[in-house]
């Protein structure tokens, strides 16, 4: 089995999606999940451009990329997130401080992005869902149960008329489970899907970054939800706690060496890699393998290089025998 070995394209939306395709392809990587913002695609245009169809598509065939899925992190994020002033980062900046223009926005940018993914062949959009309750997580003032279920109920009532357009479009969309999001965990993630009766449209991909940090094993969540899971991300995150950092982070930057974790190039940090592939293996999973490329104290292009290196050495095929088999006696 050859899962196919792509990357994220998000942490390098400052660069021509051409430049992004060269320099993907030179490393060696099979494909590209195309991040919905910078410069790599715009799905506004790709919902009813066919010449800009087109002109993706060639990109990606110029250089011998295959595109699995669409990322489109920042608009679903906005879509069940309360506003405040970050939420101008990710919305036109005509919009900026109009809370109902910017969910507006999102809620037609995701669906948009349904569409650009059919027309371009893609049938899984990944992403996140926001959500009203995230800064409640730490219950004082007290966080009422009601207030809990009015959240998810909300999440419910924004989300299943997009879920409707993806369901035209032939499309999934894979959330992640994430800090900020209305599933952060295990246990917020069930209970995400129970709210939705399991719809098949919503599907997850699977990060373990975001769980390991928390105190979750990502193989056992992996394992648990192998049903749902139908993207994945290798991404890696190290765990220090030094008796002086805790696990929220200090307020402290990304890559600031007094946090208790940091994100880290697959293979630098502490996710168990090959216990997932072997849960990924034994649920029969064989879609991409995407690094989403994160880490402050490297070098993007020799980190890109490195994971690509890593994941091509760490993906391995199922047995096909027992391994017992032949010392049987005959």
């Amino acid at each position: 089995m050859k899962r196919p070995i792509t990357i994220f394209s998000a942490q390098w939306a400052d660069l021509p999606f051409d430049e992004v395709c060269r320099i993907f392809s030179e490393i060696g990587y099979d494909g590209v999940e195309i991040a919905c913002w910078g410069e790599h695609l715009d799905v506004r245009r790709a919902e009813k451009d066919a010449a800009y169809v087109d002109e993706i598509q060639k990109t990606l065939e110029k250089y011998n990329l295959k595109a699995w899925a669409l990322g489109c992190a920042l608009a679903g994020h906005t879509v069940g997130d309360l506003w405040d002033k970050r939420l101008n980062n990710f919305a036109p900046a005509s919009l900026a401080d109009n809370p109902a223009g910017i969910r507006e926005w999102a809620v037609e940018d995701v669906k948009a992005t349904a569409r650009a993914a059919k027309n371009l062949g893609i049938n899984t959009v990944t992403g996140l869902m926001g959500s009203a309750i995230w800064k409640y997580w730490y219950s004082f003032p007290q966080t009422t149960t009601e207030m809990i279920e009015e959240a998810f109920d909300e999440i419910y009532e924004l989300w299943s008329p997009i879920f409707d357009e993806y369901d035209r479009c032939g499309v999934k969309f894979a959330f992640e489970v994430h800090p900020t999001e209305i599933a952060f965990d295990y246990h917020t993630c069930k209970k995400l899907f129970d709210r939705f009766d399991n719809r098949p449209t919503l599907c997850l991909n699977f990060d373990p970054s975001h769980l390991y940090w928390q105190g979750i094993n990502p193989a056992l969540f992996l394992r648990d939800f192998a049903d749902k899971v139908i993207h994945t991300h290798i991404k890696d995150v190290a765990v220090r706690y030094d008796g002086r950092s805790g696990i929220l982070g200090s307020l402290l930057t990304f890559g600031d060496t007094d946090r208790a974790w940091n994100f880290r190039s697959p293979g630098y940090g502490d996710v168990k890699f090959k216990d997932i592939i072997w849960e990924l293996n034994r649920m029969g999973y064989t879609g991409p393998l995407s690094v989403e490329w994160e880490d402050s104290g490297m070098e993007r292009i020799h980190g890109a290089t490195d994971a690509y290196n890593f994941v091509k050495n760490l993906d391995f095929s199922p047995s096909d025998v027992a391994f017992d088999e032949s010392i049987k006696s005959k």
